[in-house]
């Protein structure tokens, strides 16, 4: 039964598209822009394979198999990385989803509508900074000697802290920092979740003398559940992903036994040391890993959160 539902609705998917025949046209510019961008560099991932050198090409090159992952697996620092993109990248995620919930159930509470738009405004403005330009001001805030963050600690009596040169303090930077700049997009998401939550609910939980507390328990945390339980499960597939841009511009040589990321390590090793091949080799392992997350991420999101792209 299900099978002919799926099959009923993918014909009626297609049949839309060749009713809005001209305005899929429409969409050919940016399918032949992710083609040429996205799609036709995979013709690079070769160079996993080879002994790549410049002056000989992709082709001209030797052909070794698996012998660049060989290389970096004996890498004594890989498993290291591995596990600092894994803590990173899970309390980034873990963060990113308790934080915009808790906040937007928080705002749901406020009564004035201008003082909720506002800090909406506000807490939103931070996802549209890029890191590079973040990364200097957090360098000023967190500045051991000159950073207004230590000069609240040290006026409270406390010790400066190198948030950016401790090996325990980094990471935990890290996490906080991201967690700071996009949890309003979160938000926004978890508002709108909020919207379509039936009010007449809270109309008979008031009748019936539910507190504030008691509606939040079981009526808007279970309307919610399902965003919640959706973006949970897709973002299973950016657990190797702990964040090239902010961890790039922030860290140093004095962090990286805690600090250093798959993404930056591929960087350092490719584009530093000139070290093509391998670099590459961990880009491939990355992207297949990746590849396999996702894919477990969608047939999750289907069971758990009925979701489904067809």
């Amino acid at each position: 039964m299900d099978k002919a539902i799926r099959r009923r609705n993918k014909a009626n998917i297609f049949r839309e598209m060749w009713k809005h025949k001209w305005l899929m046209g429409m969409m050919l510019v940016g399918l032949v822009y992710y083609a040429i961008f996205d799609y036709g560099p995979m013709y690079g991932a070769q160079i996993a394979f080879r002994e790549f050198m410049i002056k000989r090409g992709i082709w001209g090159s030797e052909w070794v198999g698996l012998a660049n992952f060989r290389y970096v697996f004996s890498m004594p620092d890989f498993y290291k990385i591995i596990r600092n993109t894994l803590s990173i990248s899970i309390f980034k995620i873990i963060g990113g989803i308790a934080v915009p919930v808790t906040f937007s159930l928080l705002l749901n509470e406020i009564r004035s509508a201008k003082f909720k738009r506002i800090t909406q405004t506000m807490v939103y403005l931070p996802n549209f900074i890029s890191w590079v330009i973040l990364a200097s001001v957090f360098k000023d805030m967190l500045s051991p000697s000159e950073g207004i963050i230590n000069y609240v600690i040290k006026s409270l009596g406390g010790k400066p802290i190198m948030f950016l040169g401790d090996l325990q303090w980094f990471p935990i930077t890290m996490i906080v920092t991201d967690i700071w700049k996009g949890f309003g997009y979160g938000t926004v998401i978890y508002l709108a979740a909020l919207t379509s939550i039936d009010p007449t609910l809270y109309e008979s939980a008031v009748i019936d003398g539910a507190s504030r507390w008691k509606q939040t328990l079981h009526i808007t945390l279970p309307g919610m559940a399902p965003i919640i339980t959706l973006l949970s499960v897709l973002s299973l597939g950016n657990v190797l992903n702990a964040g090239f841009d902010q961890i790039f511009n922030l860290y140093s040589p004095a962090v990286y036994e805690t600090g250093d990321i798959l993404d930056t390590f591929v960087y350092r090793l490719g584009i530093v040391n000139t070290e093509f091949s391998p670099a590459a080799s961990v880009g491939f392992f990355r992207s297949v890993i990746s590849f396999l997350l996702i894919s477990i991420s969608w047939v999750l999101a289907d069971k758990l959160a009925n979701y489904r792209i067809f």
